[in-house]
């Protein structure tokens, strides 16, 4: 297993789902809205896709700064 997908194996597990949760909800928002299963599958796609991404990325600076906030605490 490459040292990127087995340093990060839990928050990538998060991150799949919530895409899968994110998709979910994504398609039947907007075939409700639109009415039209193609373009709604389209947009629950899209989406949820660069929002998972965005989300891994938070994930990963929440840890890293969580963890120099809990250091600077127990110095201080």
């Amino acid at each position: 297993m490459p040292r990127l997908f087995r340093e990060n194996f839990l928050a990538l597990q998060k991150t799949a789902t919530y895409y899968v949760l994110h998709v979910t909800v994504a398609a039947l928002v907007a075939y409700a809205v639109t009415g039209n299963f193609l373009l709604s599958l389209t947009l629950s796609l899209l989406e949820p896709t660069v929002q998972a991404f965005a989300f891994f990325f938070h994930e990963k600076a929440w840890q890293r700064w969580g963890r120099a906030g809990e250091a600077a605490r127990v110095t201080a």
